[in-house]
């Protein structure tokens, strides 16, 4: 069985970001833990006023995976915390423009400066 989803977050210590490793396959499982893990950071005392997701150990991602990141950006916008979707294999990439919601997803991420972040 693959590694899911937000197994390791943490915060990073000199910014307060959350960041959430992303592994093996984004799928419904996947998708509903990651919501779990961010939104739990989100709701906590001292929430994080950014949540990077780490794509660098991603396998694939299917339209319930999808749909996940599409929840995980209305729960941070509602938060005020930018959203950052960082190591961005070109399968995501792909996928995240065919379904033009790319922009949607990372139109908060200032002085981005190529796929990836």
């Amino acid at each position: 069985m693959p590694h899911r989803a937000g197994m390791r977050p943490g915060p990073a210590p000199e910014t307060g970001a959350l960041t959430v490793p992303v592994r093996g396959e984004l799928d419904d499982a996947g998708g509903q833990e990651l919501i779990a893990v961010v939104v739990a950071h989100l709701g906590s005392p001292e929430p994080p006023p950014a949540v990077r997701l780490d794509f660098r150990e991603l396998e694939g991602v299917d339209p319930l995976g999808l749909a996940a990141l599409l929840m995980i950006h209305r729960h941070t916008s509602a938060a005020g915390a930018v959203l950052r979707l960082d190591n961005r294999p070109r399968s995501l990439e792909r996928l995240l423009r065919q379904t033009n919601v790319l922009d949607h997803l990372t139109a908060a991420e200032a002085g981005r400066t190529g796929p990836g972040g």
